[in-house]
């Protein structure tokens, strides 16, 4: 069952801890980034899956404000990943954080409910920029993706 909205409102004022769940096959690339993040004192991380099936429990039973999901994962696509999340949880921000290149799967991202995409390659620059944000309830693209989707609208 999908917490309740005021499971989700977990923010008291003057406390604003984003709240973030990583969900990444890698257990390496877990760690590492729960550690990236751990530097940040407004950010925490409050969860962790390893494949489809564990990210879509994760979701519905961990309130947060935004997932960083990776889009290869054993279990189901990414895209199809996303696109269950914002059904179950539409107020959970997807922040998609992978290896593909933005012009392999950005815009099929954007279009299923991510409202930011980073490859893993640049992100532990732009990472915590982009969990902020997303949770301020922003969309987060870089340079790459916005050219992506200004030359599809042409």
């Amino acid at each position: 069952m999908p917490p309740t909205m005021e499971q989700w409102k977990h923010r008291s004022k003057g406390h604003a801890m984003i709240k973030v769940l990583i969900a990444d096959d890698h257990a390496v690339f877990r760690e590492g980034l729960g550690r990236i993040l751990s530097d940040a004192s407004d950010i925490e991380v409050v969860g962790e899956a390893i494949d489809g099936a564990s990210t879509i429990d994760l979701v519905r039973s961990t309130p947060a404000d935004v997932i960083v999901l990776d889009l290869s994962m054993p279990g189901r696509s990414g895209i199809d990943l996303i696109a269950q999340i914002r059904r179950d949880v539409p107020q959970l921000r997807i922040l998609v954080l992978t290896m593909h290149a933005e012009d392999q799967y950005a815009l099929r991202a954007f279009r299923a409910g991510a409202v930011g995409y980073l490859t893993k390659e640049g992100a532990v620059k732009e990472l915590e920029k982009a969990i902020r944000k997303a949770a301020s309830g922003g969309t987060y693209m870089t340079q790459a993706v916005a050219e992506l989707l200004i030359h599809s609208l042409g």
